[in-house]
C-alpha cells in the first residue's frame, strides 16, 4: 500500500476503520499528479507525514494525538488545494479525512501535532528545498554535541573531554560552518565552558540566502544577525528557519534543505551546541582547515589525559566562589537528573567537581535530551561505566575505575596550561 493510502494509518486503529478496496487504492497512487503553474501536487508528503503521526496507534493516544494529527492532516490537504485540483488521490484523501474526523469523535478546531521529525521535509517546499526530497529515504546522519567543560560528541560518536579555550571550529563544509568561543569558567581555574557560539548558514540558490546566528550568555535571539527569521527567498524561505521554544532559554534552527538541525541552550551563564547533520555533507568546505573538532575531535594536545592516582594522595583545588563538592554529592546531584550511569551521567560529576557550579548538571541533562531527540538510534552507543547502570530513583555507584579516574583528571585540569 503506498504513501498515499489513508487506510493503513486507520487499520493501525485495532481494525476499527475499513477503507477502499487494495485495488482502488493502488489504482489512485499510481496516478500522475497534477501540476499547476509547473508545480505538482504533493499530496503524498501530506500522506506521509500523516501515517508516519499515527503510527503504531494505540488506545491512549487515539483520542488526543490522533487528534492533532488527523487536523494536521487536515491543514496540509488545505494548503494543498490549489496545486492539486482535479488530483483524485487528494479529494480521495480530503474525503476520508471528513470521515475519520466524525468516527474518532475529533473537532476540527485545537492544537495539530507538533510532534515532526527534526529535519523533516515541510510538504509546502520544493523537492529542490528538502533533502530529504533530493536524498530519498536512505540519508544516514550524524550527531554533534559539546556541553559543559567542555564535553565534545563527535559525529564518529567519539567522546572527549577538552581545554579548547578560545575560539575554535566545531563544523566547516560549503554548506554550514559553526564556531565556539570558551571562557575561562573562573579566575585561575583551567576550567572551561562556551559563551558564544556564531553559525554561518551559506546561500544555497534558489533555496536560502547567507545567514549568520550569534548566541551569547546574555543573548540566545530569536533571529539571525540581520533581523530574518529564515531564509528570505520568497519561494523557499520555509527551508531555513528559527523556532522559539517555550521556555526561552533554547532555540533550534532548522536547515531543510541541507538536512539540518541545530539546537542551542542557554544554561546558567553558559551555552550549549547539538546538531544533526547528514554524512555526505561533512566533508570540508573549499577553503576550510581539517580543525573541525566535531568532525576530527580535539586536537590531542588539548584532550585531558586519563590519570591513575588515589583519592587520598591528590588534593583537588575549587574555584573558592562555589560549592566544593565530593564524589558522594556530586553523584547523588546528578542521579537527580540523569537516569543511567553514562558519559553524560559521568560528565555531569566531573563538572560539578571542577567547576563547583549545579548548571553545570542541567547542561549535562539537556546534552543527552537534545541528542534523543535529533539523534534517538545513537542512545545505544553509550555504554555504561564500570559501576553499572542504575534505574532512576536508585542511587547510582560511580565504578571503582571512575573514583580512580576523576581526581587525577582533576589534578591535569588545574595544571597549568602550558601554550
Amino acid at each position: 500500500m503506498g504513501p498515499g493510502s489513508l487506510p493503513r494509518a486507520a487499520a493501525a486503529d485495532r481494525g476499527r476503520l475499513r477503507g477502499p478496496p487494495l485495488a482502488a487504492l493502488l489504482a489512485l497512487c499510481c496516478l500522475r499528479p497534477w501540476a499547476v503553474n509547473g508545480q505538482p501536487c504533493r499530496i503524498q508528503r501530506c500522506n506521509a507525514d500523516y501515517v508516519a503521526a499515527t503510527s503504531p496507534a494505540t488506545e491512549e493516544t487515539l483520542h488526543t494525538d490522533y487528534c492533532m494529527a488527523l487536523r494536521a492532516y487536515s491543514l496540509c490537504t488545505r494548503k494543498m488545494a490549489r496545486l492539486c485540483r482535479g488530483d483524485l488521490v487528494y479529494h480521495s484523501a480530503v474525503f476520508r479525512i471528513k470521515e475519520l474526523f466524525g468516527q474518532h469523535n475529533c473537532s476540527s478546531d485545537g492544537p495539530t501535532s507538533s510532534s515532526r521529525v527534526p529535519g523533516a521535509a515541510d510538504p509546502l517546499l520544493s523537492d529542490l528545498c528538502s533533502y530529504r526530497a533530493r536524498s530519498g529515504f536512505q540519508a544516514r546522519f550524524a550527531h554533534c554535541g559539546l556541553f559543559g567543560d567542555p564535553h565534545l560528541r563527535t559525529f564518529k560518536d567519539e567522546f572527549q573531554t577538552c581545554k579548547v579555550e578560545g575560539a575554535w571550529p566545531l563544523i566547516d563544509n560549503q554548506y554550514l560552518s559553526v564556531q565556539v568561543t570558551n571562557v575561562p569558567v573562573g579566575l585561575g581555574s583551567g576550567a572551561t565552558a562556551t559563551s558564544k557560539i556564531t553559525l554561518i548558514f551559506k546561500s544555497f540558490p534558489g533555496c536560502s540566502e547567507q545567514r549568520v546566528y550569534q548566541a551569547t550568555t546574555e543573548d540566545l535571539p530569536l533571529a539571525f544577525t540581520d533581523g530574518t527569521r529564515n531564509g528570505g527567498l520568497q519561494e523557499g524561505s520555509g527551508s531555513l528557519r528559527i523556532l522559539e521554544k517555550p521556555d526561552g532559554r533554547q532555540v533550534e534552527i532548522q536547515a531543510h534543505h541541507i538536512g539540518s538541525t541545530v539546537i542551542i541552550r542557554q544554561v546558567g551563564r553558559y551555552l550549549t551546541f547539538a546538531a544533526r547533520v547528514p554524512e555526505d555533507i561533512l566533508g570540508p568546505s573549499e577553503h576550510s582547515t581539517d580543525l573541525q573538532l566535531c568532525l576530527h575531535g580535539c586536537p590531542q594536545n588539548e584532550r585531558l589525559q586519563e590519570h591513575w592516582l588515589s583519592p587520598a594522595n591528590s588534593g583537588l583545588p575549587r574555584p573558592s566562589s562555589r560549592k566544593a563538592y565530593t564524589v558522594e554529592t556530586a553523584t547523588e546531584e546528578c542521579n537527580h537528573l540523569l537516569p543511567v550511569e553514562d558519559m553524560y551521567f559521568q560528565s555531569c560529576v566531573f563538572d560539578l567537581l571542577t567547576t563547583g557550579d549545579p548548571d553545570f548538571s542541567v547542561a549535562a541533562y539537556g546534552a543527552l535530551e537534545d541528542m534523543k531527540a535529533l539523534h534517538p538510534g545513537r542512545l545505544q552507543l553509550l555504554p555504561p561505566t564500570s559501576g553499572g547502570a542504575s534505574p532512576r530513583g536508585g542511587r547510582p555507584r560511580l565504578g571503582r575505575t571512575a573514583a580512580l579516574l576523576l581526581p587525577g583528571l582533576l589534578v591535569f585540569l588545574f595544571l597549568p596550561i602550558q601554550r
